[in-house]
């Protein structure tokens, strides 16, 4: 039996154009885009012409688009870089953003003089935009506001339209992570007013090792990586041609098919849902349920019992790769940041599914009879 893939927000199956265009890219346009003979700008056109599509994708000018080795890399240069270039001297930003923009943060606070602030979540992990208005109209100090477009974990959403407009009318910068919605969602950095975007390749069937950042012409940071003049001098080293070339193919593809993928995954959501709710006893769900919430992740929060423990690892065992809401030190086990953020009981234990196209009706089926294999009913300890 084929091995069921539901570990789409890590990472996703490259298209099969996407890995042809990169084939050839490979193996014909292998010349370095900087040097001035034909082989070279042969692969420079390539890497232009994928800036052009990213752009399109996101409603930015040209110049506002660069590319690098993953969006951990864009978030890091454009917060660090933000504090010591623009004189930003307040971060303010939500628990549950991903690590590379944490960690960032932590580091910018230890080695300058900045301070951060942590927006007040809901349990849904939904952050307090009238705190936000409220310190953002309180003092005029340089501010760089970190708040993601969907959560990794959780699958919330965050209002980027609404955090954009409060940063505008405040004169705050915007840098937000869209690793989890770009080529799912509309993303329009003009109408958002967005100072800074970051996006990852293999979150939507492009290739890992490749990411940009769009950084606003308002906004000119400097280098992050020193060395040559690549990337208008904004990210040295030799470009990745066809990993950009992938990239851009993919960004491309998922956007014109963003509207049949998103109903066909949000059927592939719901039933699950409707299947582990009818099947297992209390299932609950962490994130948004709502209206505004990824429809590629969905976390389920399982009740303790004696087999709950080891889920991830008996899933994996019947052929179903999903991810843990859990991280592991010392040998010992505990929720996530983001997890533990929202106050989820540390006692149940979080599995997080996530589809894609590539996903199907039957594969949906299989896993939530080998859930109710795995875990009878008799095993749960019910909660109140």
């Amino acid at each position: 039996m084929q091995r069921i893939y539901f570990d789409n927000a890590s990472t996703t199956p490259m298209l099969p154009e996407v890995i042809d265009l990169m084939t050839g890219i490979m193996r014909h346009d292998f010349g370095n885009p900087s040097s001035i003979h034909q082989h070279g700008r042969r692969a420079r056109a390539i890497i232009e012409e994928a800036r052009k599509k990213v752009a399109r994708v996101i409603n930015s000018s040209i110049g506002e688009v660069f590319f690098t080795g993953s969006a951990t890399e864009a978030s890091n240069m454009t917060i660090k870089n933000a504090v010591t270039d623009l004189g930003v001297k307040r971060i303010i930003y939500a628990a549950t953003e991903h690590h590379c923009v944490l960690h960032s943060i932590e580091h910018t606070v230890r080695h300058n003089n900045v301070h951060a602030v942590s927006l007040k979540i809901d349990s849904d992990g939904r952050p307090d935009l009238e705190e936000l208005d409220m310190l953002l109209a309180q003092s005029t100090i340089k501010t760089l506001v970190c708040l993601m477009h969907g959560n990794n974990e959780t699958g919330t959403m965050n209002e980027i339209t609404e955090i954009g407009q409060l940063c505008k009318k405040y004169g705050a910068l915007y840098h937000c992570d869209t690793v989890q919605t770009l080529g799912k969602y509309p993303i329009d950095v003009q109408q958002a007013h967005i100072s800074f975007l970051t996006g990852s390749a293999h979150k939507f069937h492009g290739p890992k090792g490749t990411g940009f950042v769009f950084i606003s012409h308002e906004n000119i940071i400097q280098p992050y990586i020193h060395g040559g003049s690549q990337e208008r001098n904004m990210r040295s080293g030799t470009e990745n041609v066809a990993g950009i070339a992938g990239l851009a193919m993919a960004l491309e593809k998922s956007n014109e098919k963003m509207a049949e993928n998103f109903r066909y995954i949000l059927t592939l959501r719901n039933e699950f849902k409707a299947r582990l709710t009818e099947t297992l006893p209390d299932i609950r769900f962490n994130g948004n349920q709502e209206d505004k919430f990824l429809a590629h992740v969905l976390s389920v929060s399982f009740p303790p019992g004696p087999k709950a423990e080891l889920l991830v690892m008996n899933l994996d065992i019947e052929g179903v790769s999903a991810s843990s809401g859990s991280a592991c030190s010392s040998g010992v086990e505990e929720d996530s940041h983001v997890l533990q953020a929202i106050g989820h009981p540390h006692e149940r234990k979080t599995i997080r599914f996530s589809f894609s196209p590539f996903n199907t009706l039957d594969e949906i089926g299989r896993t939530a009879g080998i859930l109710k294999k795995l875990l009878p009913a008799g095993d749960f300890k019910i909660q109140g």
